[in-house]
């Protein structure tokens, strides 16, 4: 498994150089992929690095950087052959493990608890911690965990036995897996696009269905063409495209599940360092699916004063209604409810006070459901005045009779059904 993704590194590493006249560097569990471009491209693979390795010229600054990153990550996942998270210990042997996706976990737990889950599939597994702390953690009594890998498969049966669990673990192509059987929740976490699994998992999901996707880039913008490719939407790069890429996410699952007559109700949907996670409960039916499908529509999206409307139904693009200034459509992408309050408030009471999961599942609770938000900082900087106390801000639009609040996509957002107009008048205002 880690060759593959190494050769996936070298693959993207090259591309970059291409744009790039400085040293490109990526790591893995063997050493660093170091590649250089003048007049043409040198690859060299350095198994062992030390930060003195670096010279100390400006231009050599990414080195020393990925040099400590790689140091720590390899201090951790090559020097603790025994690991533990939550209440189950394991080993990762080779099999692919990603430390920084522990507050995900933590999560998918409170979340399989809260729903009082029967049945769960861990579809790809890797080193099978998902599905063990699952099982362990949250007392689900059938959990399937999964992986196509034959080694992965014997790691996830010697973790098994470490922890006395007593699982299923199948070493099968998972969206063939998921074509044959039927599961109450089925949970998606993949390396990438989530998008080549999600048919099979529409059909095998029965109550639940779990996603994650870490293709950030096509998702929110970065990747245009990606994104369109892999999402059958158009995302677009504003300040709001965390949530964007999100609601484009949800899109097409709903899609996907309304092929097979079925519908969906996010219960809890958060975007977080480097992923957008989605928990749906999945409705029988056709009139399910046609109600989910009524969720749908686009963003009309002006590039100019930051102004965002939305849409049922495409129209050709115009004017912005704040600026006159031609508009982007963004689209199709969900434009409904994206978290259930007393979900997310039952699944909290599973965390410890003051966690970071707790935190932000609070967060999340207390959100307004309006599609996208305005970034404060970024209106500020468009009027020339010195930013306020966001919470100020939120404040007087509550005072206007607008509904207002925070958002966890981002620190600075503020989600609300106000007019860009009032939005800019708060922000104006000051406090005696």
């Amino acid at each position: 498994m880690h060759l593959q993704l190494d050769a996936i590194l070298l693959v993207i590493l090259l591309f970059s150089s291409l744009f790039n006249d400085n040293i490109t560097f990526g790591f893995s569990l063997f050493g660093v992929i170091r590649v250089r471009r003048s007049n043409k491209i040198s690859i060299r693979f350095i198994p062992e690095i030390t930060l003195e390795d670096a010279s100390h010229s400006p231009r050599d600054e990414s080195y020393r950087k990925w040099a400590k990153d790689y140091n720590h990550q390899k201090s951790i996942l090559m020097r603790m052959p025994q690991m533990e998270e939550g209440a189950v210990t394991f080993e990762i042997d080779g099999a692919f493990y990603n430390p920084k996706m522990k507050l995900n976990r933590e999560i998918c737990v409170a979340m399989a608890a809260a729903l009082d889950l029967g049945e769960y599939l861990d579809a790809l597994s890797a080193s099978g911690i998902r599905g063990m702390r699952v099982a362990r953690e949250a007392g689900v009594r059938r959990v399937t965990l999964n992986d196509v890998s034959p080694r992965a498969h014997e790691l996830i049966m010697k973790n098994l036995g470490r922890n006395g669990l007593e699982c299923e673990a199948t070493c099968r192509n998972a969206n063939a897996l998921m074509h044959e059987r039927r599961f109450q929740a089925v949970d998606l976490d993949p390396f990438g696009s989530p998008s080549p699994f999600l048919a099979a998992a529409s059909r095998s999901a029965l109550s639940y269905l779990f996603v994650t996707a870490t293709d950030t880039a096509p998702l929110c913008g970065a990747h245009l063409n990606s994104g369109i490719r892999k999402y059958l939407a158009r995302p677009l790069r504003t300040d709001y495209h965390r949530e964007m890429g999100a609601r484009i996410l949800l899109g097409l699952s709903a899609r996907e599940l309304a092929r097979l007559d079925k519908g969906m109700e996010p219960l809890l949907t958060h975007v977080t360092d480097h992923y957008v996670r989605v928990y749906l409960r999945v409705r029988k039916g056709a009139k399910a699916a046609d109600d989910c499908l009524s969720g749908m529509g686009y963003v009309e999206h002006c590039p100019s004063c930051g102004c965002f409307v939305t849409r049922k139904g495409p129209e050709p693009e115009g004017n912005c209604s704040h600026c006159q200034a031609r508009t982007i459509l963004a689209g199709p992408l969900w434009l409904g409810k994206i978290q259930a309050k007393e979900t997310i408030l039952t699944a909290m009471q599973r965390l410890d006070e003051g966690c970071r999961a707790r935190r932000l599942l609070e967060i999340c609770a207390a959100e307004e459901d309006v599609p996208m938000y305005y970034d404060h900082h970024s209106i500020c900087e468009r009027l020339n005045i010195t930013p306020g106390r966001i919470d100020d801000v939120v404040q007087r639009l509550r005072d206007r009779g607008h509904r207002a609040s925070r958002t966890h996509f981002c620190g600075l957002g503020i989600k609300t059904d106000a007019p860009l107009v009032q939005v800019e008048e708060a922000s104006k205002a000051r406090d005696p």
